[in-house]
């Protein structure tokens, strides 16, 4: 069998259901605990306004950047694995931009762009949420996002005044 060379992968956390500090920490424990993946740096937590369904209390929101030999669909199914043991629901009842406890997102995986059913690599929305772009750009500024550009230009392009950061530095 082939051994993958490693990839960093850039994952978006975020919550606003319960203790999602708490959650996010836990998340994290689990993205170093995940076979043949490291967790490199995490940022700090930022509070944003509710995005798409903004009738609900505000996100926290984080990111984290892993080194991993995982290939992107199995990384992938251990988000979404993470996100149901934190009590995550993304049943169909489950309103898409809805309050949650836990959510994880594959922003990025190396410089691969991919297009399954399920998966999309880069995040389709990454270069225009402020939410995901202000800790991102705090771990990796420099990331080159495929087909957008690099994370501190894409940062620069969107409107961030309401995103705070709420742990010290």
């Amino acid at each position: 069998m082939k051994q993958m060379l490693p990839v960093v992968a850039c994952i978006g956390l975020g919550g606003n259901l319960g203790d999602v500090p708490a959650a996010i920490a836990r998340a994290i424990d689990a993205l170093d605990r995940l076979p043949q993946t490291q967790v490199r740096c995490r940022s700090r937590l930022y509070r944003t306004p509710a995005w798409g369904l903004t009738a609900q209390p505000d996100f926290i929101n984080a990111a984290a950047v892993l080194e991993t030999t995982l290939a992107a669909p199995v990384l992938l199914e251990h988000l979404l694995a993470i996100e149901r043991h934190a009590g995550r629901d993304r049943s169909a009842a489950a309103p898409r931009w809805g309050p949650r406890t836990l959510d994880l997102d594959l922003l990025l995986y190396g410089q691969a762009v991919i297009a399954q059913d399920g998966l999309h690599v880069p995040h389709p929305h990454l270069h225009e949420r402020a939410f995901v772009l202000v800790p991102l750009a705090q771990i990796a500024p420099d990331v080159m996002v495929p087909g957008r550009g690099v994370v501190r230009d894409l940062l620069a392009a969107v409107d961030a005044r309401e995103i705070v950061a709420i742990d010290p530095a």
